[in-house]
């Protein structure tokens, strides 16, 4: 079929046929987990935990599969990350932080303050994981709020947008280190696509987080 329609295969997969009633098992007990957790009846993750535990009862998933899908390094990190940032947060060296850069470069305006927060946790975020940029960024984003004296959901939601938008690195996530080797692309490839989208990314959301979250 790729010869014939002159496709070029990045990769060889290899083809599997899925199995019917594994996958329907699969998909009603994805279905359960997300009902349990939308109506409050558990956790989130105590849902989608239980979930885990009945695929791997029901034979829909092997738990040696399940052990190899977890991102193993990733926890570490975060594991290491959130008693930083929150020692961060008592010890005053996220207000710290927060003071240098409202007086440094924000020079006290709320606004600034806000396109800053974004712009550097978007920075951190391509060379860090985008949930311990999170992890940092948010007692900093709480005090700069608190300094000047503003709501701090635009900053926080500042945070949240910034530490999604990985697109200048192959490493800011998994998702870039994927297609770097069978796309063919470059470092520099990131840079020349991303920046146009994480400048576009600046100008939607920041109007839009002074109107949805007003500081």
């Amino acid at each position: 079929f790729a010869s014939d329609n002159g496709c070029v295969p990045l990769a060889e997969r290899e083809l599997r046929i899925p199995d019917r009633r594994k996958a329907i098992t699969a998909a009603l007990v994805m279905l359960a987990s997300v009902g349990v957790a939308a109506f409050g009846l558990l956790p989130a993750a105590t849902a989608f935990l239980a979930g885990v535990l009945a695929s791997m009862a029901l034979r829909t998933v092997p738990p040696r599969a399940v052990y190899d899908a977890v991102d193993w390094p990733v926890i570490v990190l975060l594991a290491a990350l959130i008693p930083v940032a929150g020692a961060m947060e008592s010890s005053g060296a996220a207000d710290l932080v927060a003071r240098v850069l409202l007086e440094g470069v924000a020079q006290g305006h709320a606004v600034g303050a806000l396109v800053l927060i974004l712009v550097v946790t978007m920075f951190l975020s391509d060379v860090m994981n985008n949930a311990a940029t999170a992890a940092v960024m948010c007692p900093i984003a709480i005090g700069t709020a608190s300094a000047l004296g503003a709501s701090a959901d635009a900053f926080l939601m500042a945070v949240a947008i910034g530490a999604s938008c990985a697109f200048l690195t192959p490493i800011g996530h998994q998702n870039n280190t994927l297609i770097l080797g069978p796309g063919g692309f470059r470092f520099g490839d990131y840079w020349r696509l991303g920046l146009p989208l994480e400048l576009l990314v600046i100008a939607v959301a920041v109007p839009l987080l002074l109107v949805v979250w007003p500081l």
